[in-house]
């Protein structure tokens, strides 16, 4: 091998050595999570490994080790003159402050799922018959929810809303809207928080998801104005005001059967607001670090899911605003835009 050879090629290893660290990283900010670890820290200060595990419950020594590796990774900082490890100001909105817009726990629980759900995603290449949402592990439905809250909380009311044209002013007044594919009811409890005179009903087929939008509704204080039922993209009843799927129309097999379904559940003036995943329509445009977590996560959840049904597009959640544009105007909308846009997703707003 050539200087020149070698040269790459240690570079390269140097980028796998990185890439093993962010894996290997990622397993202990999910046992952080769920031990209350970094919502500890926080609490606490600068901390050492036996203050920590004393009040956690934890083991002394297995926290040590986890708070060096984590120290390692730059997620947890440590005062060398004391032997404490604290989190600063930004380490705290990532990993303890679930209500922080850059909160990012949950998606280390989404992402453990494509390791959990490898062979399943494994038999789908070979048989091509796809893996179900439902036929995921739990921990995906539940990563769902706490990734995608902290963006809606930051987004959905104040920016994607008043994006669309005149939608905030009927949901003042008083409006019916359907919130389709809603898993936990994250977006719908939001936005009957902000709306109070509207009214809001999440959709989701998957039947444990609506049982607890229905604990969340009610924890939030919302059951008067919001009601969850389980039902398809297809099919599910009313005529609204406002439609909007969130984070969803890739993963369906037929979003095209979905689009026609939408466009005759709106009334004549009504609003269909689609929130996807932020892709550029061509694949060079997309290899980069967002796109990198899309791909992966589209490869073992979003493309097997739509696999998994009838019709089975599987759109991915790359898709782009091109490919959504023929799907949503096969459905019958004829005014169709991007409304407004995040680095990790793109609004898109389709009226009849």
């Amino acid at each position: 091998m050539t200087d020149a050879g070698q040269a790459k090629l240690d570079a390269f290893l140097g980028k796998m050595v990185g890439d093993l660290g962010a894996i290997a990283t990622g397993a202990g900010v999910l046992l952080g999570d769920r031990l209350g670890l970094f919502k500890a820290l926080r609490e606490g200060g600068k901390m050492t490994p036996t203050e920590l595990a004393k009040g956690t419950g934890t083991q002394e020594r297995l926290v040590r080790e986890w708070l060096s590796g984590q120290a390692a990774a730059g997620y947890v900082d440590y005062d060398e003159g004391t032997d404490r490890f604290y989190l600063n100001a930004e380490q705290e909105l990532v990993f303890a402050d679930e209500d922080s817009p850059a909160f990012m726990a949950g998606a280390f629980e989404v992402l453990s799922t494509l390791w959990l759900d490898e062979e399943k995603v494994r038999n789908a290449f070979k048989s091509g018959k796809g893996v179900a949402w439902h036929e995921h592990s739990a921990c995906l439905f539940r990563g769902t929810e706490r990734f995608f809250r902290p963006g809606y909380n930051a987004n959905l009311i104040d920016s994607w809303l008043p994006a669309l044209d005149g939608v905030v002013a009927k949901l003042e007044r008083g409006a019916e809207v359907a919130d389709v594919g809603c898993g936990h009811g994250a977006s719908t409890v939001l936005m009957a928080r902000a709306f109070p005179n509207s009214r809001f009903t999440g959709f989701d087929y998957h039947e444990p998801s609506i049982e607890r939008a229905r604990k969340a509704a009610a924890e939030a204080g919302v059951s008067a104005n919001t009601r969850f039922e389980v039902a398809a993209a297809k099919t599910y009843p009313g005529t609204y005001d406002l439609v909007a799927f969130f984070d969803c129309l890739h993963d369906m097999g037929d979003p095209a059967g979905a689009a026609k379904h939408v466009h005759t559940s709106l009334k004549p003036d009504g609003t269909w607001m689609i929130v996807e995943p932020f892709a550029h329509d061509h694949l060079s445009a997309n290899l980069n670090p967002v796109g990198r977590v899309y791909y992966a996560a589209s490869t073992f959840v979003c493309t097997p899911a739509s696999l998994s049904q009838e019709v089975g597009l599987g759109l991915g959640a790359q898709a782009g605003e091109a490919r959504l544009r023929k799907v949503v105007t096969s459905g019958g909308f004829k005014r169709f835009h991007r409304a407004t846009e995040t680095p990790f997703n793109m609004v898109l707003e389709a009226r009849p």
